[in-house]
């Protein structure tokens, strides 16, 4: 039988690294478990990572970076590659933020606000 290629190993634990971080984080889970455990630790340690999709990818990436490798060194590697993995998933899952829909203000474009006057602002505009 032919040996598993590591690279595929790493993208299983990648793929479920970020499918368990993100159940635990953004769902309810199956029969509202995972809502009841979140209401249930409320604003503890534990409730709060859960709360936090980076820091907890952290925590659920330590077992999967143990079925990638066997040396300490490498492990750290991949611990914090699976981890990175899982936080680009979820960036690149989300949707594009709207744009508002109101025009942006910025404080350049306050006259009345400077602390100086400009050269050439709108009073020392003439319409011809």
């Amino acid at each position: 039988m032919d040996a598993i290629n590591p690279w595929f190993v790493f993208v299983l634990a990648a793929l479920a690294t970020w499918r368990i971080t993100h159940l635990i984080t953004e769902e309810d889970g199956p029969a509202d478990l995972i809502l009841n455990l979140c209401s249930t630790l409320g604003t503890s340690v534990l409730g709060t990572l859960m709360d936090c999709f980076q820091c907890l990818s952290l925590w659920i990436a330590i077992p999967f970076a143990f079925a990638v490798t066997y040396s300490l060194p490498e492990w750290v590697l991949v611990w914090l590659a699976l981890s990175g993995a899982a936080c680009l998933l979820e960036r690149f899952g989300k949707a594009p933020a709207d744009l508002p829909a109101y025009p942006l203000s910025f404080p350049e474009n306050h006259d009345d606000v400077a602390l100086r006057p400009r050269q050439g602002g709108p009073e020392d505009r003439r319409i011809l």
